[in-house]
């Protein structure tokens, strides 16, 4: 089955797209630029969905519900907004089919043209300050931590599975503040909760910072960020979350009386991630026998493969790998017995591996005889036979080696792949010949940073939280400059 996917050094991309596709993952939909994500890969979605809801929760915010549909006058109220998402719009004006007159099947009715066209949400913020405006009266109605869990559809020429999709899933947290600094403190602590989520669920380290003026998100006075190296040397930008100042209860004047009786403008926060976080994993992990997944997230742990030869054996093995799941999901360890006899064990080792399932057990009727177990790790294709009686422990310190080992393979990998540099032709080779992440020295300027990305195709990923400052001169325009900015070519 391995043989089915394009290795890494031949051609990333088709890798990338191989493992999607035979790790039954997603899927291109009917609808161009549109996804199916298929049962399994939606099993993992929920698993990062549930603890980042969880998470969420633990910080006061709670999950509420807004319309799918935007009037297009509330775009145009926040002209930063509206000129960010404009191109990536996709547009309602009817709100009626009706058989065609000559024969030739639907037809938009044009007596159903609507008053006011409606935008498919491309991002919640114009809808949901609209909303808040009716919430908040005083003081004592503030905080507002609300989160929802929602598709939005942002139109897009050139698609990839997970990564960028015209429809896709995710999380959209938005806040309302008395003050400033509270929705200052809001957009830190997040951006510090997907950072966690990162390194200890999807271990997957990250580079927190903000991004430049050019980079923001549109609409807001700061956009902080995780983001992450893939195998190929390109960033990914995992998460966002955006200080928002004023600029939206202005728009759609959303005021509060204070404590001292004044009337103010309400401060506000966002933030999100999305199913691109699936893509991460992948490109994470992943090698060229296909999906490797952190153990937080696998919807099975352990999967069990009876070995036999006769149906008496069948009957007596798959009856103690019933036997041996039953004690691991005590110990809230997910297990599938994979039974079926249609498919040779060969097969379901290829399948399991395919797919990334952390681990995998082999039982035949000789490690029955023996009180034993072959236990096969997915991270680094080891076995070892294992005496049965110590399953239990041996499994739960097994997927807990496994979650830190793929932390520590991909940590390594990001050391190995960051660099230094103080020349543009140093700068210039790294990024064209090896990729990576880069620091170096820029003049703070949006010129040069545009001339750097027309180029080199290279963005200034993020200026990192704690920058050191230290004296140097842009890479490019040789002009003085106070710190490194993190550079990388980008997804």
């Amino acid at each position: 089955m391995s043989k089915e996917i394009t290795p890494r050094s031949e051609n990333y991309s088709q890798w990338y797209n191989d493992i999607v596709r035979k790790a039954e993952l997603a899927e291109n939909s009917a609808v161009r630029g549109c996804m199916v994500i298929k049962p399994y890969g939606y099993a993992i979605w929920e698993k990062i969905q549930a603890q980042l809801d969880k998470m969420f929760k633990e910080t006061g915010h709670e999950n509420a519900y807004f319309p799918l549909f935007i009037p297009k006058s509330f775009l145009s109220k926040e002209a930063a907004h509206v000129e960010g998402f404009a191109k990536e719009c996709a547009v309602v004006t009817h709100y009626r089919l009706k058989n065609d007159p000559d024969g030739n099947g639907i037809v938009v009715d044009p007596d159903a043209k609507l008053e006011e066209e409606l935008i498919v949400r491309p991002t919640s913020e114009t809808i949901i300050w609209s909303t808040y405006k009716n919430w908040i009266q005083s003081y004592r109605d503030l905080p507002i931590l609300c989160n929802q869990w929602a598709n939005v559809v942002r139109w897009e020429m050139r698609t990839r599975l997970f990564l960028r999709t015209t429809e896709f899933l995710w999380q959209e947290g938005h806040t309302a503040h008395a003050t400033e600094a509270e929705a200052v403190e809001e957009t830190h602590k997040m951006i510090d909760v997907y950072a966690e989520f990162a390194k200890e669920w999807m271990a997957m380290p990250v580079i927190q910072g903000h991004k430049t003026e050019n980079e923001r998100f549109a609409g807001a006075i700061d956009t902080l960020c995780i983001e992450a190296l893939m195998q190929d040397g390109k960033a990914l930008q995992a998460g966002t979350s955006h200080f928002l100042g004023q600029n939206f209860a202005k728009a759609f004047d959303v005021k509060f009386t204070d404590k001292d009786g004044k009337l103010n403008y309400v401060w506000a926060s966002s933030w999100g991630v999305s199913t691109r976080l699936m893509g991460a994993l992948i490109m994470t992990h992943s090698d060229d026998k296909g999906f490797v997944l952190p153990p937080k997230l696998a919807p099975i742990h352990v999967v069990i493969v009876p070995i036999y030869k006769t149906p008496e054996q069948y009957e007596t093995i798959c009856a103690k790998a019933n036997e041996i799941a039953k004690r691991l999901r005590v110990l809230n360890i997910t297990v599938k017995v994979d039974d079926r006899d249609t498919q040779k064990p060969g097969w379901k080792f290829a399948e399991y591996e395919m797919k990334g399932v952390p681990v995998r057990l082999a039982l035949g009727s000789r490690d029955i005889e023996n009180g034993t177990v072959e236990v096969a790790r997915r991270d680094t294709l080891t076995k070892e036979t294992i005496e049965m009686e110590s399953l239990e422990a041996y499994i739960t310190n097994l997927l807990e080696e496994i979650q830190t080992n793929l932390y520590k393979k991909a940590i390594d990998f990001r050391n190995e792949n960051t660099y230094t540099c103080d020349t543009w032709n140093e700068f210039q080779d790294i990024l064209e010949n090896k990729g990576g992440f880069v620091y170096a020295h820029w003049d703070g300027t949006a010129e040069t940073e545009a001339a750097i990305k027309d180029k080199l195709k290279v963005t200034i990923r993020c200026i990192p939280f704690n920058n050191k400052q230290e004296d140097g001169v842009c890479i490019l325009s040789g002009k003085p400059s106070k710190q490194r900015v993190l550079f990388a070519k980008a997804y």
